[in-house]
């Protein structure tokens, strides 16, 4: 591990913050986890739907409409960055150390590649003016399909976590 990351983790894990989240207050964790699928069920319901109408089910379900949830979709993310950031923090190197945690990260770098890519090259403009029964953009669905991949992936990787342990 890279003696940054390290030295990062050995400061974040003496703050006040982990100790809270290591057994501090006991409620804590439990509360974190739940939220954190809440988040993840907003996120993924609301981007899933949206994948799967551009990728042509549903067709009869106004693409307006759906769009009009993203900024649900996008709270749900929050919520999940927050809660996973204080999971991070009760004890960093159980994450610093787990590959499986790496690759988490790696899937969502995609995903917000994949995002950027969607409103970069006008897609999103296309597929906001699409009404009921239009079929998307090839790219479109490209995107959609590169999306559920990408946000399944998070989800394993993330659940892989406690079962591939410290593989460093």
């Amino acid at each position: 591990m890279p003696s940054f990351l390290h030295a990062g983790g050995a400061w974040l894990n003496g703050t006040w913050l982990s100790w809270a989240m290591s057994g501090g207050y006991p409620f804590l964790w439990p509360m974190c986890e739940t939220l954190h699928v809440i988040g993840l069920a907003l996120l993924f319901g609301i981007v899933g739907l949206l994948d799967l109408r551009m990728m042509g089910v549903g067709k009869g379900i106004p693409m307006g409409g759906l769009l009009r949830l993203i900024p649900w979709g996008i709270a749900g993310f929050a919520l999940s960055a927050v809660t996973g950031f204080l999971f991070f923090t009760g004890d960093p190197f159980q994450y610093l150390n787990n590959v499986a945690f790496w690759w988490k990260m790696a899937f969502i770098g995609l995903a917000g590649v994949n995002v950027v890519i969607f409103y970069g090259t006008g897609l999103a403009r296309r597929v906001e003016a699409m009404g009921p029964d239009e079929e998307a953009p090839l790219g479109a669905k490209m995107i959609g399909a590169t999306s559920l991949i990408l946000w399944a992936g998070v989800m394993y990787w993330g659940r892989m976590m406690p079962f591939i342990g410290n593989a460093f």
